[in-house]
């Protein structure tokens, strides 16, 4: 058991697959609310983003029900997940579950029901040997990477380093509310205006918030999307903490958040892109390398929901790939598009079932998070 993964498409050998075993709801408050404000102009359609209703503020949120059969079929379609890695040679190490019954969580000024860690992509960030729990920005999954630790422990007994970066107070005050006030980026998106942050005796100001999402992992490069106060203040941490093995490059409002179902590195000097503009928001010495734009998203492809169901993301979802090595790509199924375009590329497409991702907010690449590839610190900008 070794820690060592510096990228995303050197051959994987070891890696953590979620888990949706319980997976019951949403709490709904400004935390969860803010997180899923998805804004990118010019990529927007009613189909892809309804917009919701009852939307909870303050202490407390809304408990939004997600219906028993999605619930189900998404726990059948991770363990499958689960099963095709092992089946291709990687081993799997998995979180515990959430009892159906899990307690709620507080903190101060404010309480959550917490969620399954179904997407462990988002609180943990690997770079090299290390772990690094990033500062979480969902209340509800403020203490999710605690059902990992007993693999993370594990890895460090095997010689990992482990830091938590600072961890938020999360009252209202603590979000920046810029990017969804933004009239240029605020065209109607998934969720009501974020109108009404409700003071509390703990505000200390906005706080560092920053998920490993948000950051694609280059060898000895890493790319950080920053959409706001909160996610620059997680990069300059990142810049400080890494020191000069790194080299740290911001990228400014490619998403809301995170960026891996708008970009993927496939193998070096190739990208898997949303759309051709994704060139123009990368770093200069990334803007050679070729980039690959699957066909639009085939609204056809995904199960049709009523107005009670809570959809959390953007068709594009499906471009949230996993590698499993240089020429291996972990496809859904239903995306017959990308997986044309990916083996007219000469990869080898694994095709797998993910029905609902749409309502849990994440594909293969969230739902993951490799601890073991071959690859090494390299430079490959040079």
């Amino acid at each position: 058991m070794r820690l060592h993964s510096h990228d995303d498409f050197t051959p994987l050998k070891e890696i953590i697959v979620g888990s949706a075993e319980n997976y019951l709801g949403h709490d709904r408050d400004v935390s969860f609310e803010l997180f899923h404000h998805e804004n990118i102009s010019g990529f927007r359609s009613d189909w892809a983003y309804p917009r919701l209703a009852h939307s909870g503020t303050g202490a407390r949120g809304q408990n939004w029900a997600v219906k028993q059969r999605y619930a189900e079929e998404l726990h059948e379609d991770v363990e499958n997940l689960a099963a095709t890695l092992t089946g291709l040679g990687v081993t799997v190490h998995r979180p515990l579950v959430l009892p159906p019954d899990a307690a709620r969580i507080a903190g101060l000024g404010w309480e959550a029901a917490p969620t399954p860690a179904l997407n462990i992509r988002d609180n943990t960030l690997i770079v090299g040997d290390q772990i690094i729990e990033t500062p979480p920005a969902i209340r509800s999954r403020y203490l999710e990477t605690q059902l990992l630790h007993h693999v993370f422990r594990a890895y460090q007994r095997a010689g990992a380093r482990w830091t938590v970066m600072p961890r938020p107070t999360l009252t209202d005050s603590s979000f920046d509310l810029s990017y969804t006030r933004d009239a240029a980026t605020t065209l109607g998106g998934p969720t009501e205006p974020i109108a009404d942050p409700q003071p509390s005796p703990y505000d200390i100001g906005l706080e560092m918030i920053l998920d490993g999402a948000q950051v694609l992992r280059l060898g000895r490069d890493l790319v950080v999307n920053v959409a706001q106060h909160n996610h620059e203040q997680g990069l300059h941490w990142l810049q400080r903490h890494l020191g000069h093995d790194h080299r740290v490059h911001r990228v400014w409002r490619m998403a809301d958040n995170h960026i891996d179902s708008m970009i993927l590195a496939l193998k070096p000097g190739v990208f898997l892109a949303r759309h051709n503009g994704i060139r123009d928001l990368m770093p200069q010495p990334l803007r050679s390398w070729r980039y690959i734009v699957p066909p639009e998203p085939d609204a056809g492809a995904f199960p049709v929901y009523g107005d009670d169901d809570l959809v959390l993301t953007s068709p594009y979802i499906d471009l949230n790939v996993l590698s499993v090595d240089e020429h291996t790509v972990l496809v859904n199924e239903d995306c017959t598009g990308l997986a044309k375009t990916l083996e007219a590329e000469s990869f080898d497409v694994v095709p797998v079932r993910h029905r609902h991702r749409r309502l849990f907010g994440g594909g293969f690449h969230c739902f993951t998070l490799d601890t073991c590839r071959d690859g090494d610190l390299v430079d490959y900008l040079s």
